[in-house]
């Protein structure tokens, strides 16, 4: 298990924790929670050894091996799989010494080698990584792109699936959740709730925390106190318990401003100063009780659009895309006719490049005071029909009508990287506020731009201070105090929450909710989405089309859509493999053949899958029973009593490393099987 016993950690001269005492149980999974700054990443520098303890006593089992996610961006030619795959440390270790033993000619070692090798999971270690890599939202035609030639988001990604192969017994996640979309979130759950070690996630997103966490712990003025529950069970434990001590802290002001009025009244009346006096002894060694302070929290409004159009726009026969190379925007502008540009496969005129057509046959209307949550999985256009909205990519085909009035406030993705990093808050705002002057009837002197910073929270120097400089959630409130700025009626929010913590996001919300505009959403933040919107756009296989349910009906046909894509690579990969005067199979055959192989799949996958059943509601019983001995070794027993407790404990712990051992080769075999059935 991992302790800390009256700890203390410091940042240069800051303390952070001071004198902290925690215990993390083997296979707990734990959310690290806490404002910005509160010291969440630097008790990750202790638990992954970069830091140390500046006082009291830190221990981990030594033999425990640590994977974290690198936060360096990979610059690297090797492929996608071959680069996940040197995550398992272990593997190449072993590839190394069979090498070695290789060149050495040494019989002995090289059988030493492949031992191990099988023992370490050799055999289905590509299918593993790979089946990592095409959870995180990849396609089946990138796992061989090289590290280098993906965004730096993609990349990210690729560093998290490296350190998900690790084989670990401590994961260690900071805002894993921060580069992918709400289908790859949905399945990094997944594959975290099966995983045996322990885990300790810094996570910014509830519902997220809700799903994998059983255990919170929470950072707030130096100290770090344990809950034992998910986030939401957190908020509604730590509300009462701040309930129950303000309750008690005014019962003791009234005690006493009762003593005070009496030693007040009589402490100059020889008869009563003897009574007097036994009251200030009283008030003496009273222990106060500290009122609760709650920290201020940031909000923020959306000022009242200066008109409603209704509606804001409509989209007719609509094809959105991208061209190879950029080329101007058509003649006409927003609102005109468009000249369809050739879409691709009708050939791209003399000279032009064919477009890359993602959205056809686009037909919708925004309406005022509309809350639109954009949903699709990865890669299916969602960007694009935001980008498209927002006019900074044309659309290839078709007609967008906009309002009289319309005025589109724009978060982008990307946005944080358009500040300019050597630019203070105030010299962004000084620049817009002129550029919107006449639109917006906004004041542009200085003085007034510094209180508006102010309102979202940069004060002081801060105003003056370069944003390259800043965190990702500084930058983050700057682009928002921009936004609200323009005062616009239509929001465009492309994942606004990546780098916002749980109170701004709570911000956002509420703004959101106040704002008489209309709202369309693309986030991974479901309890941003379920809060928000009241209806949803789905995204997918070329078309934008109404959703009709909620976000748990999205998640399902996630699942249904990954199947799907799972069962057309296998489609691909057997009609690629038919050649020669090998008879061409139908598709209805095909499908026959697919059916089949499924079938026959989960007949040998069945008694695994039993076993790994019955070995994880064993290992949940012993867990419980090693559980109550500890409880009982730590308290005071009969000598007798202790040894029978002490070999018990032992017999536990001895079955439960072999049902462990069990389980990871069962878990492997599965999975194994799995990825080898889709090709």
């Amino acid at each position: 298990m991992i302790q800390l016993r009256n700890v203390t950690l410091r940042r240069g001269a800051k303390v952070l924790l001071d004198g902290v005492t925690v215990t993390i149980n083997p296979g707990e999974k734990v959310g690290l929670v806490g404002r910005n700054g509160a010291g969440k990443s630097t008790l990750f520098g202790l638990l992954n050894g970069s830091l140390h303890e500046d006082a009291g006593d830190f221990s981990m089992p030594p033999q425990w091996q640590l994977a974290q996610v690198a936060q360096d961006m990979p610059d690297s030619e090797e492929p996608a799989t071959a680069f996940v795959l040197g995550g398992d440390t272990r593997l190449v270790t072993l590839r190394e010494e069979l090498a070695a033993a290789e060149t050495s000619g040494d019989g002995l070692a090289i059988a030493h080698a492949h031992s191990d090798l099988a023992d370490a999971g050799a055999h289905d270690a590509v299918p593993r990584a790979q089946a990592l890599i095409l959870g995180l939202g990849f396609r089946p035609d990138e796992l061989d792109r090289p590290v280098n030639s993906f965004s730096g988001g993609w990349r990210m990604r690729l560093q998290l699936a490296r350190a998900l192969m690790c084989p670990s017994d401590l994961l260690l996640l900071d805002e894993p959740t921060n580069h992918l979309d709400l289908d790859a979130l949905v399945w990094l759950e997944g594959w975290l709730q099966r995983y045996a070690g322990t885990l300790v996630v810094i996570s910014h997103d509830r519902e997220f925390l809700d799903a994998v966490t059983s255990v919170t712990l929470h950072i707030e003025k130096q100290q770090l106190t344990r809950y034992g529950s998910n986030y939401s069970g957190f908020e509604l434990l730590r509300a009462q318990q701040l309930e129950l001590q303000q309750s008690a802290y005014s019962r003791q002001q009234d005690k006493i401003a009762h003593l005070q009025k009496f030693i007040d009244r009589f402490k100059a009346k020889a008869t009563k100063a003897k009574q007097a006096q036994s009251r200030v002894k009283a008030l003496e060694r009273m222990e106060k009780i500290a009122p609760v302070l709650a920290d201020a929290e940031f909000t923020f409004e959306f000022k009242e659009p200066q008109n409603l159009p209704n509606p804001m726009l409509a989209i007719q026969d609509g094809a959105f895309g991208y061209l190879p190379s950029p080329l101007p925007s058509p003649a006409g502008g927003r609102g005109s006719g468009l000249h369809p540009l050739p879409l691709a496969g009708e050939g791209g005129g003399e000279g032009l490049p064919a477009p890359k057509v993602i959205l056809r046959n686009v037909n919708r209307s925004v309406l005022a005071g509309q809350r639109i949550g954009i949903l699709g999985a990865n890669g299916q256009g969602k960007s694009t029909l935001v980008k498209t909205i927002a006019r900074t990519m044309p659309p290839l085909a078709g007609r967008v009508t906009e309002g009289k009035g319309l005025s589109i406030g724009y978060f982008a993705q990307q946005e944080l990287d358009v500040l300019r990093p050597q630019d203070t808050p105030l010299e962004h705002m000084v620049r817009l506020a002129r550029e919107l002057a006449a639109a917006t009837n906004q004041s542009d002197r200085e003085q007034d731009l510094r209180n508006y910073l102010g309102q979202f929270l940069f004060t002081g120097d801060m105003v003056q201070q370069a944003v390259g400089t800043m965190s990702g959630g500084e930058k983050a409130r700057l682009v928002l105090a921009m936004l609200v700025w323009q005062r616009p009626n239509l929001l465009l929010l492309d994942e606004p929450t990546n780098h916002l913590d749980l109170n701004t996001r709570e911000a956002l919300s509420v703004a959101l909710n106040e704002f008489e505009g209309t709202v369309m959403l693309v986030s991974h933040d479901r309890a941003l989405l379920r809060s928000v919107c009241d209806e949803f756009w789905l995204v997918g296989r070329g078309v934008v089309a109404p959703f009709d349910g909620d976000l748990d009906d999205y998640q399902k046909y996630l699942l249904e859509e990954a199947r799907r894509l799972r069962e057309q690579v296998a489609a691909g990969l057997a009609a690629s493999a038919s050649t020669g005067n090998e008879p061409r199979v139908t598709p209805q055959e095909q499908r026959k053949a697919q059916a089949l192989q499924r079938q026959q799949l989960a007949t040998r996958l069945k008694p695994l899958k039993k076993e790994l059943e019955q070995a994880e509601r064993r290992m949940a019983a012993l867990e419980s029973e090693k559980g109550e001995l500890e409880a009982r070794l730590s308290g005071a027993l009969p000598p007798a009593e202790i040894a029978d407790a002490g070999r018990r404990l032992k017999a536990v712990g001895d079955e439960l490393a072999t049902l462990e051992e069990r389980w990871l080769e069962l878990s492997g075999e599965i999975e194994a099987a799995e990825a080898a059935s889709t090709g």
